[in-house]
């Protein structure tokens, strides 16, 4: 590769003119600070006496240090006490901030860094800011002040100290309504029940405006479109009682008519503006809703008004406009949808408001790519790409079609296969073709369409893996399934119908050797039509923000070859005769179980207890010795027993020979148990922490004497029990969580060399190092 020569002289001069610089002043961070500012190098404590140790206090205390925190230069993944060492910004600041040449200024321009002043940080207004979020979660008696620490070095540097005194708060002693007009009032009272607000509660003003959205927004779907939360304010007494409030909620002085009456929905309107904003052109009436388009109207009529959640006539309900944008919006076929509501006419009795909303159509493609690089414990590393390419609103009712191509190669890095001469040992071609519907297609469940997702799909799928030197499987088939919400805490997926033909293509010598020793591997994979069908039962409580812990739970289980055992049975064949076939070929018989259930328990500030337990079953019967290949269960991993890589334990007792590289692919089993416990918490910033104990392992139902020790004997169930444990590493961002976990083996159900309960033969055996996205569980 060439140099252009006449750049070299350039560069030398820019590295002499750093060189020198970090010799003589690159060690100062104050050398050239404007005159009169001093450095902020961080806090030095946040001293907190008289502390609030309630759940309440915490969350005072949480709000109040946020307000403190600042970070200083080269602070430690944003931590406003701990600084990396070497402030390189700081010293190319001073170096370079008073040079004049272009040199010198390129130099300032992209490497120093703005120095961060007291002045900058500015702490008397941090500490008032401090005192009336005390004042605001009630702790009238707290008090916040602070002192600079200067550098006994360097008086041109200093850190802030902060004291809080939190003292007792002031709770609420009485809560009083003040008459607004006769129905609102008893609106207000038929629903007090739901208040926010309770006597004996810290007074809280983060309540009081809760419970302000709470009237308002009950009042509005009631039909007093113009209230707003606003228009009610409190009036707080605390000299009555010492340490306690009075408090009275009264409605805002002089409120005009239109906001305290009630309003009804007048006509109703739709306008569909084109993929670039077109005006409409043209309408149509569809029973009492006028929809209004241009060029062509590419929804159909019955699906928007089917989508509306209020009729003409009815009162206006912000709750049921609500659920009409977001039934609109799940559509999927608007890039917005706005509603826009003006009164019918300008009497001064007016109660009608006519209803127009606005829309406009997104692109009707989607399209998507890709890339990853995949690395596998059995030595397998290579790329991976997923293109796909989304039809929206296919049949003018918001359906999509979408197809999905995935591919990827795989390279062996460790030791070759003996005789392979191939670079490339494995790949991996998958296209999937969906078509999607924003509903349930069943006459029964069609109600089911209305506050919450819901949507049927059809599945067409074929996918060829090839591992080189081993087999070659082809897999294609199809399925149908429902998804529906009937309430916020629970999801329901239904497969009524799922169908699978499993092709091995390919076998070769040493798949032979292995499944000659192993004949139910072979049986596993044999060619075989899978028929089957699923139910999964959801339970997600993360939604209800105002719970203290959440409980996550799915129970799911899966039938195959049901509905063709019973066409045998009417031809007069037992339910247990083997043989049975579909098309020529054998099908699969059998019935699978999982249910997993995780409770996360807030210890306290950022900190949490989390734990999960999972079982399984897999009973194959009938026409089948064994379950699927893909469908058996398999432990270990980064989210499972990390202190083991994946597929590496199990059955029961039975260890694989070590030297034979397909060992791992044959650790499956019929049961699997796996227990988890985490303990998750925060060192700095946006960095947590956690340590964890994990348990479990995978049996056999039946006795296989070719994986002696894999079959579940209930006398030795906490023997066959791996055990690991571990630390991690959390760094979490809004939209993603990066997972460094470092498992520590503690048992093997297996013999090994080691006696005792910890019979890892070397420390280094038992570590596993998992880099993941998202937690485990």
């Amino acid at each position: 590769m060439r140099t252009n020569n006449k750049y070299k002289p350039i560069a030398n001069r820019i590295l002499f003119i750093l060189m020198i610089t970090f010799l003589f002043t690159a060690c100062s961070t104050t050398k050239n600070l404007p005159e009169g500012q001093v450095l902020y190098t961080g806090i030095k404590k946040i001293e907190v006496t008289a502390e609030d140790k309630t759940r309440a206090g915490q969350d005072a205390l949480e709000e109040v240090e946020g307000a403190l925190a600042y970070p200083p230069n080269n602070a430690l993944l944003g931590s406003s006490s701990i600084r990396v060492p070497l402030p390189f910004g700081l010293w190319i600041y001073n170096a370079f901030v008073n040079k004049k040449g272009k040199i010198g200024k390129w130099v300032f321009k992209k490497l120093a860094a703005k120095p961060v002043f007291i002045s900058t940080v500015n702490p008397e207004v941090r500490t008032k800011v401090a005192q009336n979020l005390l004042n605001e979660y009630g702790y009238f008696n707290g008090a916040t002040s602070y002192e600079l620490e200067p550098n006994p070095k360097n008086p041109r540097k200093a850190k802030i100290r902060y004291n809080i005194e939190m003292n007792n708060p002031y709770t609420i002693d009485s809560i009083r309504f003040a008459r607004i007009r006769h129905r609102a009032y008893l609106l207000i009272q038929e629903h007090i029940g739901k208040s926010l607000l309770k006597n004996g509660n810290n007074f809280n003003v983060v309540q009081l405006q809760a419970e302000r959205q709470r009237i308002s927004s009950m009042l509005r779907n009631n039909g007093y479109y113009y209230f707003r939360p606003d228009f009610i304010s409190y009036q707080a007494d605390t000299t009555i009682n010492p340490g306690k409030v009075a408090l009275r909620i009264v409605p805002k002085e002089n409120l005009p008519s239109t906001v305290l009456r009630p309003w009804k929905l007048g006509d109703i309107s739709v306008w569909l503006n084109g993929y670039n904003n077109e005006a409409p052109t043209d309408s149509i009436m569809y029973k009492d809703l006028k929809i209004h388009y241009q060029g062509k109207l590419r929804v159909r009529p019955s699906v928007l008004y089917n989508r509306l959640y209020f009729k003409t006539g009815d009162l206006y309900s912000q709750q049921e406009q609500e659920r009409t944008h977001t039934a609109l919006s799940r559509l999927g076929i608007f890039r917005y949808a706005e509603m826009q509501y003006s009164p019918k006419d300008t009497t001064r009795r007016q109660d009608t408001l006519n209803l127009r909303i606005n829309t406009v159509y997104d692109l009707p493609l989607d399209g998507e790519l890709e890339l990853n690089i995949t690395a596998k414990s059995n030595d397998q590393i290579g790329p991976g790409a997923i293109f796909s390419v989304t039809k929206k609103n296919v049949f003018g009712g918001g359906e999509t079609f979408g197809v999905k191509l995935r591919g990827s190669y795989e390279w062996q890095t460790g030791n070759r296969i003996e005789g392979s001469s191939s670079t490339i040992n494995s790949y991996e071609l998958a296209l999937t073709t969906t078509l999607t519907f924003p509903r349930v297609l069943f006459p029964t469940f069609g109600k089911l369409d209305t506050k919450y997702p819901s949507s049927t799909s059809f599945r067409l799928y074929i996918d060829q893996m090839n591992r080189a030197r081993f087999f070659k499987l082809l897999a294609f088939g199809g399925d149908a399934s429902y998804e529906f919400q009937p309430t916020t805490t629970s999801h329901h997926t239904i497969t009524p119908f799922k169908l699978t033909f499993n092709l091995l293509q390919h076998k070769t010598h040493e798949f032979d050797s292995i499944t000659t020793a192993n004949p139910a591997l072979y049986k596993s994979l044999q060619d075989q039509f899978i028929p089957s069908m699923g139910y999964t039962y959801t339970y997600d409580d993360s939604p209800i923000t105002t719970k203290r812990n959440h409980l996550w739970w799915q129970a799911s289980v899966t039938q195959a070859g049901l509905i063709m055992d019973g066409i045998y049975a009417l031809a007069g064949k037992k339910f247990n005769e083997k043989d049975k076939k579909l098309l020529g070929n054998p099908f699969a018989q059998f019935i699978k179980g999982t249910a997993e259930i995780r409770y996360n328990y807030l210890l306290g500030k950022k900190q949490h207890l989390v734990g999960r337990l999972m079982i399984g079953a897999a009973y194959s019967y009938g026409n089948a010795v064994t379950t699927p290949y893909n469908e058996q269960f398999y432990i270990g991993g980064a989210n499972s027993i990390r202190a083991f890589t994946i597929r590496s334990i199990g059955p029961g007792r039975f260890r694989p020979d070590p030297d034979n590289k397909y060992a791992y692919i044959d650790q499956t089993g019929d049961l699997k148990f796996e227990a988890n416990l985490e303990y998750r918490f925060p060192i700095l910033g946006d960095l947590h922490g956690a340590t964890f104990l994990d348990s479990g392992n995978i049996w056999l139902i039946r006795n296989d004497p070719n994986r002696p020790g894999g079959q579940l004997k209930w006398g030795s169930f906490l023997k066959d029990l791996a055990l690991g444990t571990g630390v991690g590493l959390r760094y979490v961002l809004p939209f993603i969580v990066i997972r460094l976990d470092m498992g520590i083996g503690l048992h093997v159900p297996y013999e090994t060399d080691r006696k005792g309960y910890y019979n890892i033969p070397k420390f280094k055996d038992g570590l596993g190092l998992h880099l993941a996205i998202g937690y485990p569980f």
